[in-house]
């Protein structure tokens, strides 16, 4: 890789910053005769005011000078290394100094007196290593952009996953494509509220979808009934969390072992009089929880052709109720301090046209 950088003195520009007009017109013979574009200043100040008025690719500057030291000018350009590779020039007894400059960012010294060839040497090499730094750090933003379009395209396909697996439910529930999505969209805002890394994020939004999975199993009289369900008809309804967790479970897919765990237990209760295996509290495991709560907000937020949508003080009086009793109460507080996201949720993905002909 570093056979391949080549240095074009005709395509740099460097800066020489020494206060001795003869050490500058030195430097600036040599460099020049080698083929690059040099100017110079004779001290910090006027050296970044060059800066500002012209960028220069490699700064060459002494150590040792009058008001502001050379030290001080790394300090100033660090924001801007490697774009601009800095050379010091120092004396033996300025080489504790150096040292501190290459750990403020500066690529090397050389050691007065200096000969042409060493000059040309380390310029060469500084500006070699500014190349490889400015290259590496570009494959970095291009290797984390390549990272984020492959990580939304693996959501994507999660999200399609499981809309594809519900959509046979969907057809025969009264539920519309846009409440699963929604419902992946707010467990998702709840579990960033939470301070959930991105992945569990992720993995909540695909899964929370999933939770009625298991309603493929409950028969067409009893899950398009209009009216009440009778006692038998209760019990075969409730079947669908342990139906849609039997679905999914025995995955090796994260998402899908984390939807297994909502199918099962998003009609638990905190107070634990839910169903089906009576769970209480910290025990229901918190994906659960989320789904729970941002099911029930959006159920009651929607219309339905056996019911129309609930005015917003309704829902939340609902849910307000429900804490401690149906919800986790620390996830209702989360959830009404920051309703407006919610909200938004729920106005950005509204279901479909009532009745519409799909073409079918």
């Amino acid at each position: 890789m570093g056979e391949e950088i080549q240095v074009v003195p005709g395509q740099v520009r460097i800066l020489i910053v020494d206060d001795l007009p003869i050490i500058r017109l030195s430097l600036q013979r040599i460099l020049t005769k080698a083929g690059y574009h040099c100017r110079d200043a004779e001290d910090v100040p006027h050296a970044l005011q060059a800066l500002e008025e012209e960028p220069a690719d490699l700064v060459l500057c002494d150590i040792q000078m009058p008001g502001a030291s050379g030290l001080d000018l790394v300090k100033a350009l660090q924001p801007q290394i490697p774009e601009i590779s800095v050379l010091m020039v120092s004396s033996m007894e300025d080489a504790e100094t150096a040292i501190e400059c290459l750990q403020q960012g500066a690529f090397g010294y050389v050691l007065k007196p200096f000969q042409p060839r060493e000059i040309l040497v380390q310029v060469n090499a500084a500006l070699r290593r500014r190349m490889l730094e400015i290259a590496f750090r570009d494959r970095e933003a291009q290797l984390a952009q390549k990272v984020r379009e492959q990580t939304l395209e693996i959501r994507a396909s999660r999200e399609e996953i499981a809309l594809r697996l519900i959509a046979a439910t969907e057809h025969r529930d009264n539920e519309t494509g846009m409440h699963v999505r929604r419902i992946g969209l707010y467990a998702a805002e709840m579990a960033r509220l939470l301070g959930w890394d991105h992945q569990g994020i992720d993995t909540i939004q695909s899964a929370a979808p999933m939770h009625d999975i298991g309603k493929i199993g409950v028969p067409d009289a009893i899950l398009q009934k209009p009216g009440s369900l009778d006692e038998g008809e209760w019990v075969a309804m409730k079947r669908h969390t342990s139906m849609g967790a039997a679905i999914l479970k025995g995955s090796t897919v994260p998402f899908i072992q984390m939807g297994a765990r909502i199918a099962i237990g998003h009609h638990e209760k905190w107070d634990g009089t839910g169903y089906p295996r009576g769970l209480k509290g910290e025990a229901i495991p918190m994906e659960a929880r989320i789904t729970t709560l941002v099911d029930v907000y959006d159920a009651a937020s929607s219309r339905r052709h056996y019911k129309d949508s609930w005015p917003e003080d309704q829902v939340i009086e609902l849910i307000r109720k429900g804490r401690g009793v149906h919800f986790d109460p620390r996830l209702v507080d989360l959830f009404l301090a920051n309703l407006e996201k919610f909200r938004a949720i729920l106005e950005a993905n509204p279901d479909e046209a009532p009745d519409e002909d799909p073409g079918i």
